[in-house]
């Protein structure tokens, strides 16, 4: 085996591309590339994943999403590391906690140094594609993928529309395995795609961590339509994998990737932000219409990935493979689930660490003398009454319950300690409970073990930094 994978990387070398592709189809090592599956898959954006019926949502009835979960396994514990999009995507691509890739802080650059996905399923025989949302595809070098055309790369865009021939011809064009990225843009803010007249505002069910105003259902609505948006994206790409015969030797994973642009959700390490979703369908695999308890991070999907495809664990990576999670073999993956938040460039410095397991979580605000402020939600130079925000701050002038809310996200204590299958809004804060003293004590020893294991120096590097052209 260790002459044939030296063998091998010697080839990767010296052959030209397309001798290289025909090549890695017969001299893989460790498996033969017709038993190698291919995999797609879906990334939502900015999702609340607690609105998907398969995970109990109420407003809307998502088909799609739901037809995975029956023929797959329904992963209940997965939490992103740091709750915005940039840090998520590279901590997906590159198996490592942000402040180890870099991009500790939204839309800071990884470091140039690293290798990613691209690089690994390339050396294990695979086309390795991406089409969307096109956040932290730079530099090259760090992640060398395919860009197919398709689906909407910039996540702000007016509108989601899409095509699926180009994602077609890749999946269809030649006989070697491949990884697709497909990665939407709903349901991320302006929410301006779908139709909201499915929804009537006076009938959502709104989370309980949420004020109630005639805004916030307003924007709701149109939050939601992009959820049916995604659904229905779901739906074409689950339907293009059957069409071309693709679906039986095609995984097909599904990533809620973090919480929606509300308040207390991205950009927070509650689980309203820090808590998504992920159905995995592999045929013949993973067994149907089945869910799982295992903590899972995001980190931990490229490492699965080399596995998947019959290659050896990459020395330093911080997430580690699922593999036996997805087999039946196990029904754990991870001891803790850990969070870090750093504010800057969305708003004031306010950094957060987090740590959890599956029932317990603690947070930790570095910087509790502080207010929080978000500049996306909470504008200081605009106050507008027709935001989310300032309509609950309106409401709060006069409801005591709202003001309890607004005083929560702005005003944090240095410690929250919450019992989440107990309280999953996370609103009783049980830090000075006597009963939980040496539960927090331990969580708080192993958060900060993995704080000076990543090298991370807390609030220190929740600052300004030089600004840096990314590759191309």
């Amino acid at each position: 085996m260790i002459l044939e994978k030296a063998f091998y990387q010697h080839a990767r070398k010296v052959l030209k591309p397309v001798a290289f592709a025909l090549f890695t189809l017969y001299h893989v090592p460790g498996q033969a590339a017709a038993e190698k599956p291919n995999v797609v898959i879906i990334m939502a954006d900015d999702l609340d994943s607690r609105q998907l019926s398969c995970y109990g949502g109420q407003n809307l009835k998502t088909t799609h999403i739901d037809k995975l979960a029956a023929e797959g396994l329904k992963f209940n514990n997965m939490y992103a590391s740091e709750a915005m999009c940039v840090p998520t995507r590279a901590s997906l691509f590159t198996g490592l906690y942000p402040v180890r890739h870099g991009s500790f802080q939204n839309h800071k650059p990884v470091y140039d140094h690293l290798k990613s996905v691209g690089h690994y399923l390339a050396d294990l025989g695979y086309r390795v594609g991406l089409t969307g949302k096109d956040h932290v595809t730079k530099p090259k070098s760090v992640f060398p993928f395919d860009i197919i055309e398709g689906f909407e790369p910039n996540c702000v865009s007016p509108t989601d529309d899409y095509k699926l021939d180009d994602v077609k011809q890749y999946i269809t064009a030649s006989e070697q395995p491949y990884c697709l990225f497909v990665m939407s843009i709903n349901p991320h803010t302006p929410w301006t795609s779908g139709d909201s007249t499915e929804f009537d505002k006076d009938k959502l069910k709104l989370p309980a961590d949420w004020v109630d105003t005639p805004v916030t259902r307003r924007q709701y609505v149109k939050y939601l339509a992009e959820v049916r948006r995604l659904d229905d994206q779901v739906g074409d790409i689950t339907n293009l994998l059957r069409e071309t015969g693709q679906d039986k030797n095609t995984i097909v994973i599904f990533l809620g990737e973090q919480g929606a642009q509300f308040p207390g959700a991205k950009w927070n390490l509650w689980d309203s932000g820090q808590k998504s979703s992920m159905i995995v369908k592999w045929p013949g695999k993973v067994k149907a219409s089945t869910q799982t308890g295992a903590i899972v991070q995001y980190e931990d999907i490229t490492p699965t990935l080399i596995d998947i495809a019959g290659g050896q664990a990459i020395a330093g990576l911080d997430g580690k493979s699922f593999v036996p999670v997805l087999s039946g073999k196990s029904n754990a993956a991870r001891k803790y689930a850990f969070g870090i938040h750093n504010n800057i460039p969305e708003g004031d410095p306010y950094p957060i660490r987090s740590i959890r397991d599956v029932r317990y979580k603690l947070i930790v605000n570095l910087t509790p003398d502080k207010q929080y402020y978000n500049r996306f939600m909470m504008n200081r130079d605009k106050p507008d009454r027709n935001t989310v925000w300032f309509s609950w701050v309106e409401k709060a002038q006069t409801d005591s319950v709202s003001k309890k809310i607004l005083n929560r996200f702005t005003n944090r204590p240095p410690i929250e300690f919450y019992d989440t299958q107990q309280d999953p809004f996370e609103s009783k804060n049980l830090a000075n409970d006597p009963a939980y003293k040496q539960i927090i004590a331990k969580l708080k020893q192993e958060l900060d073990a993995w704080m000076k294991q990543q090298g991370d120096e807390g609030a220190a590097i929740d600052k300004v930094y030089a600004k840096k052209q990314p590759e191309k």
